[in-house]
């Protein structure tokens, strides 16, 4: 327990505060209970999300666990928004400014009512990092409960995530399926409760988690209306009273070490590009330096091991039936890629949790490869830099059938504009399509673009053009797609600077993102480029504007 906390616990329970104890009476506190630990319990329980939809469960599991064994857990809220309902709408632009809204609430709460320890249950996107941002600031005590996965639709002989009802958009634009097919995809695509179910976001981050040590073996994979779900919130919440014990904190298993694992786990399950800005954050959040270089560094060594959705076949209950995230990780320790002596929540290294793990997948089936015959040879995440991205930029190359591509630019100054020119037919095979202004502070907020990549998918262009942007992309995003473009076009970057029919070449191979002028040219441009005027000047997003940093500092607001 830091000093600080130590002091106002101190200061709260004893005489000089005695009105205090007096309000903790009203919400059930009796005379023993002032010696207990105070556990917080953030719960990001919403109706507004299937993905939060079960967390009242888990929330109630845990608190009875905290009391059984002898804590008193005080369950308060913090928000979510849900990314896939507001995707290709303006409310989009708060996805990302959601994050940094949980990491400051549970932050505030916790810091107010001087809690001895954290228990965070999320679902959605932004509740993973948020909550882990919240955990690496306060570093009390802390473990993270993900809500879950949904299980999959089925249409016919088809597996169905959310993103299938996206990309069926595009489809039935294309005029490849009628309007009663789109409507049955729609209606099967998310049948329950839980986050989505592909290595989309949501599971990406909660088995980054997981690889952090930040929460329990196999539990990232768990589908959320399984009992299993519940039974691990409330084992969750007996490990959390055996750290605060032990006074095991957040920032001493936050380490490089931790995060390198993290990396390697993203690379390895094929997981969002999302994950890059996210654990760039979360480091920033526990002061250990962590750069886009280090994603890069570490892909160059690391195979794709897991054949998941949306570049691959399977689902998140998928991966868990073959094994889950230890599995992918015992892999990857027997071979040199882990840091073995990271230490877990539970008090136990990476390598004494997995000591039970075959070093090698089980026989019979596809989910997860062997280390010898990998999905990909290395890494799916590519960093990029060049005249449109100094400070660089993010590609995903998982399932792609060219990792150079070279074409004139079609440029979009928001996500709206591009997404009706495709759905309209605009744009033609060989192009590289260009949405701008969707960055950070631009957009602002850095929206997914979902929409328009599911819509340039369903129109059968996934091999046959490129999109840059300085937005984000869904973790349901595939085909030839870079993202986190930075400096943004807000900023005066290079992306700014693009016009219609500019050549630009990408080479993930080189690692280079290129609008094809001289240099003199460029510099002409970047002189003659003024700043657009503010889409927002009031509100939460205008606040956000003022504070946010780069893409490739993690988007922090701190």
């Amino acid at each position: 327990m830091n000093d600080s906390n130590t002091r106002s616990r101190t200061i709260t329970q004893g005489i000089e505060r005695t009105p205090n104890r007096a309000m903790l009476r009203a919400v059930g506190f009796q005379d023993q209970d002032f010696e207990k630990p105070i556990i917080g319990v953030a719960s990001a329980y919403s109706t507004i999300t299937p993905c939060n939809l079960g967390l009242d469960r888990l929330a109630d599991r845990a608190t009875t666990s905290l009391r059984r064994v002898g804590a008193m857990p005080q369950l308060f809220g913090t928000i979510t928004v849900s990314d896939g309902i507001s995707m290709g709408t303006a409310g989009m632009h708060y996805s990302l400014v959601s994050r940094e809204v949980i990491a400051d609430s549970i932050e505030t709460v916790c810091q107010a009512q001087c809690m001895d320890g954290l228990l965070a249950i999320g679902g959605c996107d932004k509740n993973m990092p948020g909550a882990m941002i919240a955990i690496a600031r306060l570093n009390i005590p802390a473990i993270f409960v993900y809500g879950g996965t949904i299980k999959a639709g089925h249409y016919q002989d088809r597996e169905l995530t959310v993103v299938s009802a996206f990309e069926a958009v595009g489809e039935y634009y294309a005029k490849k399926i009628d309007a009663r097919e789109l409507l049955e995809i729609e209606r099967r695509a998310c049948p329950g409760a839980g986050s989505c179910g592909g290595m989309y976001t949501a599971n990406t981050m909660s088995s980054a988690i997981e690889a952090l040590g930040m929460s329990l073996p196999y539990s990232s994979t768990m589908a959320s209306e399984d009992e299993e779900k519940a039974e691990n919130a409330a084992k969750s919440a007996e490990v959390l009273l055996s750290a605060v014990k032990t006074q095991l904190l957040p920032r001493q298993l936050l380490t490089r070490k931790a995060l390198e694992n993290a990396i390697a786990v993203v690379e390895a399950i094929g997981g969002s590009t999302n994950a890059v800005l996210h654990l760039i954050a979360i480091a920033h959040a526990a002061q250990v330096p962590l750069s886009l270089d280090d994603f890069d560094r570490i892909g160059a060594r690391v195979p794709v091991l897991c054949n998941l959705k949306p570049s691959g076949k399977y689902v998140a209950t998928d991966l868990h039936r073959a094994g889950g995230v230890p599995q992918v990780m015992k892999i990857l320790l027997a071979n040199g890629l882990l840091h073995g002596d990271a230490l877990t929540i539970s008090g136990e290294t990476v390598a004494e949790t997995l000591a039970a793990v075959p070093d090698t997948p089980p026989a019979g089936q596809d989910v997860i490869h062997s280390f010898k015959n990998p999905v990909a040879a290395h890494g799916h995440l590519a960093i990029l830099r060049g005249n449109l991205a100094s400070e660089g930029a993010v590609a995903k190359i998982s399932g792609v059938k060219f990792t150079r591509f070279s074409g004139p630019a079609a440029v979009f100054d928001s996500e709206e504009e591009c997404l009706q020119a495709i759905l309209s037919g605009r744009i033609k095979a060989g192009s590289v399509i260009v949405i701008r202004y969707e960055g950070p502070k631009g957009g602002p907020g850095m929206r997914e673009m979902l929409a328009p990549t599911s819509a340039i998918i369903g129109a059968g262009l996934g091999d046959s053009v490129a999109l840059i942007t300085d937005g984000r992309f869904s973790g349901g995003t595939h085909g030839m797609v870079v993202g986190h473009v930075a400096p943004e076009a807000a900023a005066g970057g290079g992306i700014a600077l693009v016009r219609d029919g500019d050549v630009i070449s990408i080479d993930a191979e080189k690692r280079t993102l290129q609008l094809e002028i001289s240099e003199q040219e460029f510099q002409k441009r970047k002189e003659n480029w003024k700043p657009p005027v503010p889409r927002v000047t009031r509100g939460v997003l205008a606040k956000y504007v003022k504070l946010v940093s780069s893409s490739s500092l993690g988007a922090v607001t701190d």
